[in-house]
């Protein structure tokens, strides 16, 4: 199997740096994809990213994973807490997952403590900040063959 992650970041994480820094600090996306690319890379893999604000860009992406990712690192913003079909095309590729979020959804507003991901997800890493991503990968990693 392909040695491959794809990261896949969520509506308005683009804003990552700027969005409420004291919630979200101020690490932009382009770091994000860095810190994740360099833990996947010490453990023999590559990552492939993508974000999008638009979820059937996020949806089409997933299912082309399955043709050559091992794992998806996921952090789905806002769409964790509204989308079924989000969540049926992380099932439906069959591909272990990490959803991440930078910060601690329980400790905010009480609709953000449902994830429509939290049951299926392989791995959840929750308010480490951007560095939970790392954490994330290497979790994800040692759960693929």
């Amino acid at each position: 199997m392909t040695r491959r992650i794809l990261l896949v970041n969520g509506p308005n994480l683009n804003l990552l740096g700027t969005r409420e820094p004291e919630i979200y600090g101020t690490a932009t996306l382009t770091d994000v994809e860095r810190i994740t690319a360099d833990a996947a890379s010490e453990l023999g893999f590559e990552v492939r990213a993508v974000q999008s604000n638009h979820e059937g860009v996020l949806i089409d992406a997933i299912h082309a994973a399955r043709e050559d990712c091992a794992g998806i690192v996921i952090n789905p913003g806002g769409l964790t807490h509204t989308s079924v079909v989000l969540r049926d095309a992380l099932t439906g590729v069959s591909l272990p997952f990490a959803e991440v979020h930078i910060s601690d959804v329980y400790a905010r507003e009480v609709f953000r403590h449902h994830s429509y991901l939290d049951d299926v997800a392989a791995v959840r890493v929750v308010g480490h900040g951007v560095d939970g991503y790392a954490d994330a990968v290497r979790q994800l990693a040692a759960l693929i063959p």
